[in-house]
């Protein structure tokens, strides 16, 4: 374990600040310091707020993972930061830290894919991915079917929404619910209580002739929204329960069903669901069920892994420093779109050479070597 990179990943990539520390596959720490709740009575993340809040918490929360994880700064072998998608300013400050972080301490600069990272964080818990590996991404901003043969250089999008990701829907109909954000924990809690048989909305995207693996649930949001919005019309109570049981429902057939044909027409016998979405209660029973119908493996990290966290990039870095990958130049942006064919932003070249003399600094135990600029030793003192 002692010969295994040790990462420190930073992840911003919307309204939580991240950190985690993993050696190899094994976490050493999981820090989170969260703005959901200065972002709730606006119903939704409000960029501004969120960057104001990853620059205010960025430190603490690093020290917190530092500390949690009983290691140094210096010990680290990498630093990985997500480089995007998500919000432009958001990410900026989580990049604009790690490059600091990096050349400051002399380390190797890894700029990862936010979506790459959800599926390498399953590592975490279950050990290497298989190659290839099936993933079914869900959250607020992404509903996505990958294919990825090499987590770090060769992910392949299958299907994505056309429309509104899962986890938005959740949000916008917990909204004309009046349940508040966000809105998957609240929805999914409720429907426990409710018949998800009750009301008949409909499944986007299922028809025979329609994209296999794409998804799209707009039309579903809005068939919810005027079932709700006819209801309170005609002066009946709403069944609240019972809405947010079937419009549950209705999402995660869905998902599950087009998963597991994915599976099977790629001749993959299993499959890894992340995201935020991936901790809904009935989004995992019923993948389960189809899977195990299906003879397919399924993979889900604990749902406190499927949400944004530092973890998620600290693993994709490992595996990065792990594989050779080359680390990110030091002019590194965040990319609000970076496509998820890209898992990681590597350097062009030269910038990543080992350098000989005081500009060097070997990586322990893993037989190679990363440049970095001479930064003053009483800079690298300031930091841990």
């Amino acid at each position: 374990m002692a010969d295994e990179p040790l990462v420190l990943g930073i992840e911003t990539s919307c309204d939580e600040t991240g950190v985690g520390i993993v050696r190899g596959t094994t976490l050493l720490a999981d820090t989170v310091a969260s703005s959901v709740d200065e972002h709730a009575r606006f119903g939704g993340v409000v960029p501004e707020i969120a960057s104001r809040a990853h620059l205010e918490a960025m430190v603490p929360t690093i020290e917190r993972a530092l500390k949690e994880a009983g290691v140094s700064a210096r010990d680290l072998d990498g630093i990985a930061v997500t480089s995007g998608p998500g919000l432009a300013g958001a990410l900026l400050v989580g990049v604009s830290a790690a490059k600091a972080y990096a050349y400051a301490l002399g380390k190797p600069l890894y700029g990862v894919n936010h979506l790459a990272s959800h599926i390498c964080v399953d590592q975490l818990e279950h050990g290497p991915l298989p190659e290839p590996t099936m993933a079914l991404l869900v959250s607020g901003g992404h509903s996505s079917l990958l294919l990825a043969p090499d987590i770090t250089s060769d992910v392949r999008p299958m299907g994505a929404t056309i429309d509104d990701a899962a986890g938005e829907a959740f949000d916008k109909i917990a909204r004309v619910l009046h349940l508040g954000f966000p809105g998957g924990p609240v929805i999914d809690r409720l429907a426990k209580e409710g018949d998800p048989a009750a009301i008949a909305f409909p499944r986007g995207l299922t028809g025979p002739r329609d994209a296999p693996y794409d998804f799209s649930f707009s039309g579903l949001k809005t068939s919810v929204a005027r079932w709700i919005e006819a209801k309170r019309n005609a002066g009946e109570d709403v069944p609240v329960r019972d809405v947010a049981a079937s419009f549950q429902e209705a999402v995660v057939d869905v998902l599950t069903r087009k998963a597991v044909r994915a599976c099977k027409d790629q001749g993959v016998d299993h499959l890894m669901i992340g995201g935020g979405v991936a901790a809904n209660s009935r989004l995992r029973a019923l993948a389960a069920e189809r899977c195990e119908r299906a003879g397919i493996r399924l993979r889900v990290p604990r749902p406190g892994l499927c949400t944004d966290n530092g973890a998620m990039v600290a693993a994709l870095g490992a595996e990065m420093v792990a594989r050779n990958r080359p680390a990110s130049d030091w002019d590194l942006s965040a990319d609000s779109s970076l496509p998820v064919t890209e898992p990681h932003v590597p350097g062009r070249g030269p910038a990543n050479e080992p350098e000989s003399g005081a500009g060097r600094e070997s990586e322990r135990g893993h037989g190679h070597a990363h440049a970095h600029d001479h930064v003053h030793e009483l800079a690298k003192d300031n930091l841990y």
